[in-house]
């Protein structure tokens, strides 16, 4: 599958976009969590250096839309989903099994969304649930598919796990996708959790540090953006949070001392982004779920785990949400609570969703200084990870699939 992706002006935009971005490569780590609304926002295309004034230069809608991780309804992108990329700017796209049929076919998919956003000088985050198993979009006719999570546990080889990240970031790359939701980090210790189940590298804390953070570490070292999920913890749970909201009972000694431990090890050994559970643990926050809780993610996640790496929510159209809240509300709420982006597969939400983040910005619930954070932490990733809308594809899927072939001989 060896091509090479080009588009007329995508090399100057690709200029453009490191020359916006590098505007905001101060560390935001060091940045007050009450950082002044002034701070600086990156160059639009076409402004010049030194005349800039501080917040003029992106709109507030321009802002917003970068918040928002968007899903696409078909196999082909609409002319509306178009619109979303190319005139709404999002900040990234997800993929999901429905957007699948065939490999020509996905590629043709991300050709088209690359291209709707050729003329953005901000690259997308294109995302992808691809962790082996039963949680697998690259179509496995083109490229097989890896054993699921357990399986690899089940070795407690480190070296092994380490290999498998790879061979999905690989995989991944392959597409053109440059950020991939795995690997799962959830400890799997309900036996009544089929949500989870063989996702999870195991029951044990010590055995998902082991084997789930070389393989988070080996995603990264092929420039694929990991997206460890789910925090606070989905292992204990035997409600499907796609169908309803789970509650989990738990103190905060037990979370501390289980849930979270590979969680605060990802956070320790440099993790680029977090996903949300939609989980209510009433002994954090009796009345809101981990995705909309600001005690969840600003005070544990941010100021007691230390984490300031982005933050993405859990697909809104969950069960878990929809049922309970309404979607543009939840998506206030997830902001409001310290959440960088929002995932929203549902796009018949879209302008409600951006109408409300604007409209709670602009009334103060959501402060500016907040949102401008954000959307560093967003505008540094991508940057750090020299996200383009050019790509060369240099994959070699025989190789590929020969990797993958020792896998599952080595777990026999």
């Amino acid at each position: 599958m060896k091509r090479t992706l080009t588009a007329i002006g995508l090399t100057l935009i690709a200029v453009s976009a490191v020359i916006l971005i590098m505007n905001i490569r101060g560390d935001t780590q060091n940045e007050s969590k009450d950082a002044s609304p002034h701070s600086q926002m990156p160059l639009r295309a076409n402004e010049k250096k030194g005349t800039r004034s501080p917040l003029l230069q992106w709109s507030m809608e321009e802002k917003v839309s970068q918040t928002l991780y968007i899903g696409i309804q078909g196999l082909t992108l609409s002319n509306q989903e178009k619109e979303m990329i190319s005139q709404e700017k999002v900040g990234g796209v997800i993929l999901l099994g429905r957007n699948v049929e065939s490999a020509p076919q996905l590629q043709n998919l991300v050709d088209s969304i690359r291209q709707a956003n050729a003329n953005n000088p901000i690259p997308l985050f294109l995302g992808v649930d691809e962790e082996g198993g039963r949680v697998s979009r690259i179509p496995d006719n083109a490229i097989m598919n890896l054993p699921a999570s357990k399986k690899i546990g089940d070795t407690m080889d480190a070296e092994l796990a380490q290999k498998t990240g790879r061979l999905l970031a690989e995989k991944v790359k392959a597409f053109g996708f440059n950020m991939n939701f795995a690997p799962v980090l959830d400890i799997v210790n309900n036996p009544n959790n089929q949500v989870i189940g063989d996702r999870s590298f195991g029951e044990t804390p010590e055995r998902v540090n082991n084997l789930g953070i070389p393989a988070m570490q080996a995603i990264q070292a092929e420039r694929v953006i990991p997206v460890v999920k789910h925090f606070p913890g989905h292992g204990n749970t035997s409600v499907d949070s796609h169908y309803d909201l789970p509650v989990v009972d738990q103190s905060i000694e037990e979370l501390q001392d289980f849930e979270w431990v590979p969680f605060e090890t990802a956070v320790e050994q440099g993790t680029d982004a977090i996903m949300t559970a939609h989980i209510l643990f009433p002994e954090l926050d009796q009345k809101y779920p981990a995705t909309l809780s600001k005690t969840i993610i600003t005070g544990i996640l941010r100021e007691q785990l230390d984490f300031n790496g982005l933050v993405i929510t859990d697909d809104m159209a969950m069960g878990a949400i929809s049922n309970n809240y309404g979607t543009s509300e939840a998506a206030v709420l997830s902001i409001q609570a310290g959440a960088d982006m929002v995932l929203l597969t549902d796009t018949s939400q879209f302008e409600n969703v951006k109408d409300s983040l604007m409209k709670a910005v602009r009334d103060g619930q959501i402060p500016e200084s907040q949102l401008n954070t954000s959307i560093k932490r967003i505008l540094q990733k991508k940057e750090n990870y020299k996200l383009s809308e050019t790509y060369e594809d240099t994959a070699d899927i025989s190789q590929l699939n020969k990797q993958i072939e020792e896998v599952w001989n080595q777990i026999q």
